[in-house]
């Protein structure tokens, strides 16, 4: 499709958005499943919830623009969904595990923070106040979970994480391992 215009460059963007926002709805729960810290599974379950209505917000978008919020594949996200499987299906121990899947959710909300203020801007800049309200709403809850990740991370898992590499170097029959 050629984008001829900055209306159409908006429009492409929110079904890039709204693909990247249902592969998360299929990947959050994996990543709850994965979590061993409680804080965090429930952080994941939250932000499933929190995904729905994302999606829901981008669908009134679409209704109103009167186009098919359907026809574009995320190809950021599809690679950032991936790399998250990937570590989970790496094992480890726990805490290290916890630290590396919450980094991965940090570049999931960075993209998302990234791609929301890029469209909230052209909503915006378009006289689409209702949308860009829609649009910034889900643009300050993302940045909450970045902001609740970097807590949790923070607080208590990077110390675990910290713990146990220790742990794995100190000597053991006079070799150190690591």
């Amino acid at each position: 499709m050629k984008l001829d215009g900055l209306q159409k460059l908006y429009v492409e963007e929110l079904r890039d958005l709204y693909d990247a926002e249902n592969q998360l709805l299929k990947a959050l729960p994996k990543m709850a499943k994965g979590a061993s810290f409680p804080e965090l599974k429930q952080t994941f379950e939250d932000h499933l919830d929190e995904t729905k209505e994302h999606v829901e917000r981008l669908e009134e978008i679409f209704k109103g623009l009167d186009e098919n919020p359907k026809g574009k594949t995320c190809k950021a996200m599809m690679g950032l969904v991936e790399e998250g499987s990937e570590i989970l299906g790496e094992g480890g121990e726990k805490s290290i595990l916890d630290a590396r899947i919450i980094a991965t959710a940090q570049k999931v909300k960075h993209y998302e923070i990234a791609s929301y203020g890029t469209v909230c801007a052209w909503a915006k800049l378009q006289g689409e106040e209702e949308e860009a309200d829609l649009l910034q709403q889900t643009l300050d809850e993302e940045a909450a979970a970045n902001k609740h990740l970097s807590e949790l991370a923070e607080e208590i898992v990077n110390s675990g994480a910290l713990a146990d590499s220790e742990e794995e170097e100190m000597e053991i029959g006079g070799l150190r391992r690591r």
